[in-house]
């Protein structure tokens, strides 16, 4: 069964940081793409970053690239997100995602307010 669990989330104030982790199993990681979607209050599901398998290259959107860095740790099957520069909409829920399957976690909690 494939199981994402995501951590790392909370209360940040603006030009703060956080790294969120996502705890994988159930498939073969190391072999799998792994995005990073967030769902702001009252918005729709946005794509923030995918991390391909293999040499691991890397896609951010627009509004998170030169202050979001993903990552992977293929021996421990964890995935991580780590955010700088926080801006108050970055406030949203994360989700670790399989974009090929669409499975994902039960998100974790990011609010960047002062």
């Amino acid at each position: 069964e494939v199981q994402l669990v995501e951590s790392g989330g909370g209360l940040v104030q603006p030009g703060g940081s956080l790294t969120l982790s996502c705890a994988a199993s159930g498939f073969t990681f190391s072999a799998t793409a792994m995005s990073w979607f967030r769902q702001a209050p009252g918005k729709g599901l946005e794509w923030v970053s995918t991390i391909n398998s293999g040499r691991g290259s890397t896609t951010y959107a627009y509004a998170v690239k030169g202050r979001f860095t993903i990552s992977r740790d293929n021996a421990e099957n964890t995935l991580h997100l780590q955010m700088n520069s926080l801006k108050p909409e970055d406030t949203a829920l994360y989700y670790c995602v399989i974009p090929d399957t669409g499975n994902r976690g039960q998100g974790t909690q990011v609010t960047v307010s002062s």
